[in-house]
């Protein structure tokens, strides 16, 4: 009887401490920083904010997205919201899909408001496992004329499990990286 419950203890504390470390190692990850910029040459923010704000134009610039839908979008020039359901590849990993959720704020300063600033903010929810674990990221990505180039910057708050902390760094740098190259490239061409 006595070796009964013993063993039933210790299942149970082996699987509480399989728990324990899954919860510490994989799901517990915390929000890390990232930052890129970069300077778009003779072509206006504007331009280059429109260029952006279209998803559409986001297949270009980011390689790993495959497809996407548009959920819902309204507002008006100065600030116009859209939500996106899109699909993408890991770059690292092609063959593993993830599914997100991205709601998008795509501001401008009003006439006459100095200095002239235009944004977009995003907040993706991405999700593994048919939509088991889910990760969120946050994007600041702000345009601003420079002469007659655009200087782009773009702040980016990422969630990450501890264990695949410099996967999920590589991955991030990968696309971001990717839309900065192809946006400087693209509109150079037009």
């Amino acid at each position: 009887m006595r070796s009964a419950r013993l063993w039933n203890l210790k299942r149970v504390s082996l699987l509480f401490s399989a728990v324990l470390v899954l919860y510490v190692f994989v799901f517990s990850g915390g929000y890390q920083k990232y930052q890129i910029d970069g300077v778009i040459g003779n072509t206006g923010p504007e331009r280059v904010w429109e260029y952006v704000a279209d998803f559409n134009k986001m297949r270009l610039l980011n390689p790993t997205i495959i497809n996407f839908k548009i959920l819902a979008d309204h507002g008006h020039a100065h600030d116009w919201r859209y939500t996106v359901e899109y699909t993408e590849r890991l770059s690292h990993w092609p063959h593993w899909l993830n599914k997100a959720t991205a709601k998008y704020i795509v501001t401008k300063t009003l006439p006459g408001v100095q200095p002239q600033e235009w944004a977009i903010e995003s907040n993706h929810e991405t999700c593994f496992f048919g939509g088991f674990y889910c990760l969120h990221s946050y994007s600041d990505f702000r345009f601003v004329a420079r002469g007659s180039d655009t200087y782009a910057n773009e702040k980016i708050e990422y969630q990450c499990p501890p264990l695949l902390g410099s996967a999920c760094r590589r991955e991030l740098e990968f696309q971001r990286r990717a839309v900065m190259h192809n946006l400087t490239h693209i509109l150079k061409r037009t």
